[in-house]
């Protein structure tokens, strides 16, 4: 409890520096939060220099508008909310997020517990990012941030049916994969043995 007190007291001295545009208190906030930041950029925007850039106008955005951050929540969720906004806007201002249609679906459901014993959670993300944008994108929105279709389709300016639809084909595709991933780990065992 002591530690959290001191944490929290200390955040908000420096989020009152980073109002006063003091460069050692942005450098402090920057420190912390970009191990869990860049990921986030990095989920939306595959490119590494990209999501980069993304990152560094997201935390130029956050150290312009902290004034507006209010405390209700955390800061980092506050800034988890900006370094999303900052890749979405990216993608609409750079790529064509087109959204895919048709696909098959798997013939049978993947051994989870085959392939949760012998996948890492790494090869899980790389899964996730090797998806096509518009899955790729609901997925991470809707899956990993925890938004509602609600919110999806307002963030991407699509229906929620749209939301759903690329939903459920980002899943139909990662089942696929799993399922050629449990294949070869399958084929391995059996190599083994």
């Amino acid at each position: 409890m002591g530690l959290e007190l001191y944490n929290s007291k200390l955040e908000n001295q420096l989020i009152k520096a980073c109002i006063e545009k003091d460069g050692k208190a942005q450098r402090a906030i920057y420190e912390k939060y970009v191990p869990q930041m860049y990921p986030i950029c990095l989920r939306y925007v595959k490119e590494v220099s990209e999501a980069e850039d993304v990152m560094i106008t997201a935390f130029m955005k956050v150290f312009d508008k902290m004034h507006t951050y209010g405390g209700h929540g955390s800061l980092g969720g506050w800034i988890r909310r900006i370094m999303i906004n900052e890749s979405l806007g990216y993608l609409r201002r750079n790529k064509t997020m087109y959204l895919e249609v048709d696909m098959e679906v798997a013939d049978r459901e993947p051994n989870l517990q085959l392939v949760e014993d012998h996948l890492q959670t790494q090869d899980l993300l790389k899964m996730v990012s090797e998806l096509p944008m518009g899955y790729r994108t609901v997925f991470n929105l809707y899956a990993i941030e925890g938004y509602s279709h609600k919110e999806v389709s307002k963030m991407l300016g699509i229906s929620e049916n749209t939301s759903k639809s690329q939903l459920s084909r980002a899943r139909g595709l990662l089942q696929q994969r799993l399922l050629e991933s449990e294949d070869i780990i399958k084929s391995k065992m059996t190599n083994h043995e």
